[in-house]
């Protein structure tokens, strides 16, 4: 893979999780240009096999797993795979699951039930899985939380909830990641342009008679934050985190929302 530096990850071997599209496919794309091997891991194996070819003509390594992680044995089918694949393990990207937004009183069993099946434990089957392997291999771990899970909302109580408990296990992991030398941390993006937000940006600029301009730029006035972040953007935090700079997180719970969370 052609590039202007030295590849950072050179050698390793990531999973991530949601690799099809939005933040998690631009995390795919930036660990393999720093060098890494990636198992890529969605429902969709057309959007996945899309993001394979781009790895690979860009000269990287990776492959494609179609499963869902909301089926209990996925995860450790995912490890397997992996380690046939590339015969070990040395980074787990938790990106997999978006949870429903709505009226607390009108959200389902099964709309609570969905939201905490694939973000949250779908990312505890995965780290569970893969731990024995980072643990050889001194490996890392992000998981991609949200700000929700630091100042919740009236309309985001399932994502709010499972962030939090997604915090909270990060930090518990990360303990123990201290006595087994597997580094954990996590990441909370605020407003990042992806399919969801650019669906909430044309109901916003519908309902209120606005351009997508106008409509972005009275999203920022509401949030009071800099810019609207981009996939990529999370991405190069997540390869600064899992190299060789970033290895005296452990722990950190960190916040890429361009101001949004005041909280601290």
């Amino acid at each position: 893979m052609s590039n202007l530096h030295t590849p950072s990850l050179k050698g390793k071997v990531a999973i991530v999780t949601g690799a099809s599209k939005g933040i998690g496919r631009a995390i795919a794309l930036r660990l393999a240009q720093e060098g890494a091997s990636v198992m890529l891991a969605a429902r969709s194996s057309d959007l996945l096999n899309e993001v394979v070819t781009d790895i690979k003509s860009a000269g990287g390594q990776a492959v494609a797993a179609a499963l869902d992680l909301r089926n209990p044995d996925a995860p450790t089918h995912l490890v397997e795979l992996t380690i046939a694949a590339f015969g070990g393990i040395d980074i787990v990207v938790n990106n997999a699951g978006a949870t429903k937004r709505g009226d607390f009183l009108t959200l389902s069993e099964e709309d609570w039930s969905d939201g905490y099946t694939l973000k949250f434990f779908g990312a505890v089957r995965l780290t569970r899985a893969a731990w024995p392997h980072l643990k050889e291999r001194r490996g890392s771990v992000v998981n991609i939380a949200g700000v929700g899970g630091r100042t919740p909302g009236a309309e985001f109580t399932i994502g709010g909830s499972v962030n939090a408990a997604l915090l909270s296990l990060t930090k518990a992991l990360a303990d123990l990641g201290v006595r087994d030398g597997v580094q954990v941390n996590a990441i909370n993006p605020g407003p990042v342009r992806t399919e969801r937000l650019q669906t909430r940006l044309d109901n916003l600029a519908q309902q209120q008679h606005l351009t997508l301009d106008e409509a972005e730029a009275a999203m920022r006035r509401e949030w009071h934050i800099t810019r609207l972040g981009e996939p990529e953007d999370i991405a190069g935090l997540v390869a600064f985190i899992v190299a060789q700079s970033g290895q005296f997180l452990q722990g950190s719970l960190i916040d890429m929302d361009g101001g949004q969370t005041k909280t601290m």
